[in-house]
């Protein structure tokens, strides 16, 4: 497996988003372990997770656990990059909130080193700007938790160019990482990619299919991806992933998946090589 760099640490250039595996629609347990064990088979080094990240009003911290659990339970758990975040909520009725207060993210912070059982959270992320909250207040408690040893790595989601900026600021230079949506039919953070290129800071794309189903259907976007599969006989969701890997080497999509073969396939596509002429069609869908 390639690899690539988020701050410190060398993770695999493709990861693993927990999402699918407890929201609506979710699998049983069973197959979302082995979903992760099978990315772990795989290569794949780099999780991605959230408090959020959970269907009822009483199972906060759902995803959390689950792959805390799948992870002790697989020879190769101990490697991996663990990245969650705070600051979205899910009251239990379908909706989203936020709440980036300093002294909620510390205490989500604790119960997410509790539920990953792990003294210091590998990588944290304020997963959504508070409109009620100054940006700065709410990246600050990252900073402190930073300099408190509970988290090791920061990192901040859904923000945009002078968020990042801002961010990196308050956190005196070490922010080191941007998750954001990213796609083919989703295109409007490129500013935030060329911002994180030009800083060194990882860029993970969040929804790297965005539009496009396993069942095989495309959106008009994807047309070219379909075509580029069928030449190196793959599917267009390993083109998509080796299209937004050959854009720059800060990139590291973090495809969901909820079945072992769904990112046994995402998993390759750190090893498929695309011609210029490739890359340019896909970038011009």
């Amino acid at each position: 497996m390639q690899t690539r760099r988020i701050g410190t640490v060398q993770v695999s250039a493709i990861g693993l988003g927990g999402m699918p595996m407890s929201i609506e629609g979710r699998p049983d347990e069973a197959r979302s372990i082995a979903t992760v064990h099978a990315a772990l088979d795989a290569g794949v080094t780099f999780i991605d997770t959230a408090d959020a990240y959970h269907l009822h009003a009483d199972e906060v911290g759902h995803n959390e656990s689950l792959v805390a659990k799948a992870l002790s339970s697989h020879a190769l758990g101990a490697d991996v990059l663990v990245a969650t975040k705070g600051g979205h909520l899910r009251p239990g009725d379908g909706s989203w909130t936020q709440n980036g207060r300093p002294d909620y993210l510390k205490q989500a912070c604790e119960a997410s080193l509790k539920r990953l059982g792990v003294e210091a959270i590998g990588l944290y992320q304020f997963h959504r700007p508070d409109p009620r909250v100054p940006y700065a207040d709410s990246v600050g408690a990252l900073a402190e938790l930073l300099d408190e040893g509970k988290i090791v790595q920061a990192g901040i989601s859904n923000a945009d160019p002078a968020q990042i900026r801002q961010a990196d600021e308050v956190l005196g230079g070490r922010l080191v990482s941007v998750q954001n949506q990213f796609s083919p039919a989703f295109r409007s953070s490129d500013p935030e990619l060329a911002l994180c290129d030009e800083l060194g800071i990882a860029f993970l794309p969040w929804s790297p299919f965005g539009g496009i189903t396993r069942a095989g259907g495309l959106g008009s976007a994807f047309a070219p991806f379909a075509q580029v599969a069928e030449a190196h006989g793959v599917s267009p969701h390993r083109v998509c992933l080796a299209w937004m890997l050959a854009l720059s080497p800060v990139v590291v999509p973090i495809p969901g998946a909820s079945r072992p073969e769904t990112i046994a396939d995402s998993a390759g596509a750190a090893e498929l090589t695309l011609s210029a002429a490739e890359i340019e069609l896909l970038s011009a869908a």
